[in-house]
């Protein structure tokens, strides 16, 4: 009888490890799908109100989850603005008055740009794997794929402005097709759906992403993506603030 409950207390113990194992093992193979080591991106971003229609085209460079150069290209009234996150610093620059400007991290939550985004969504861009507990919920049909359900919980030290963040991706080419993120109170806040895959150069990912914000009827932001280089040639010194006044 003790080796018995010696037995389930140490398959108990050990299960949540093997969970979280698994769970990362997703993830990373997620990450190096989706996003790759050195990636250039070119998009536009269309945000559609029930009175208006607005449309941004970018740029966007990446190295890893701590360097990113985001540049806004159109309309003429924003182009040039660009967004700039090194490790743990974030600044933006304004054109219009040609200055540089940190970002404090009280406005992470705010709305990027006007979107449904978030600053913390397009500019930060959370470490799904360092910066969550992670785990499988369970496995899915969804869009017509098997897809692994996880389901993320930001870490206490971490500053992510979402309670909880639930993520379905393909079993077996990793590409994430949904996410949802939940407030503090894990009540449901968007719905993150990722379509239209594409070939760009060896890979294949989804080139759409449609947020639907799910208090707000008639709300969504759509991201298309025009080129994506998962192999871009890209130094860290491009990562400068001095940078950021040059691009056009």
């Amino acid at each position: 009888m003790k080796v018995l409950i010696f037995l389930s207390i140490f398959c108990f113990g050990i299960m949540p490890v093997l969970e979280s194992q698994e769970s990362r093992q997703i993830l990373e193979r997620m990450e190096d799908v989706m996003r790759g080591d050195n990636l250039y991106a070119e998009m536009t971003m269309t945000i559609e109100r029930p009175r208006y229609e607005r449309e941004i085209s970018i740029k966007s460079w990446h190295i890893g989850n701590d360097y990113s150069m985001i540049l806004v290209t159109a309309p003429a009234r924003d182009r040039g603005t660009s967004f700039l996150m090194r490790e743990n610093n974030i600044w933006t620059y304004d054109p219009r008055i040609d200055r540089v400007t940190r970002l404090p991290s009280s406005m992470m939550s705010q709305s990027w740009m006007g979107s449904d985004f978030t600053n913390d969504d397009l500019v930060r861009d959370s470490d799904v794997i360092e910066d969550y507990e992670h785990r499988v919920v369970r496995t899915e049909e969804y869009e017509g794929r098997d897809c692994y359900v996880l389901e993320l919980i930001p870490k206490p030290e971490t500053p992510i402005v979402w309670g909880k963040v639930k993520m379905w991706v393909v079993k077996d080419s990793y590409i994430q097709l949904r996410m949802e993120q939940y407030d503090q109170r894990v009540k449901l806040v968007n719905e993150i759906k990722l379509s239209e895959i594409k070939a760009f150069g060896d890979r294949e990912v989804p080139s759409r992403m449609v947020v639907i914000p799910v208090d707000n009827e008639g709300h969504q932001t759509i991201l298309e993506y025009q080129l994506m280089d998962f192999d871009a040639e890209i130094e860290l010194d491009f990562f400068d603030r001095r940078n950021m006044q040059r691009l056009q």
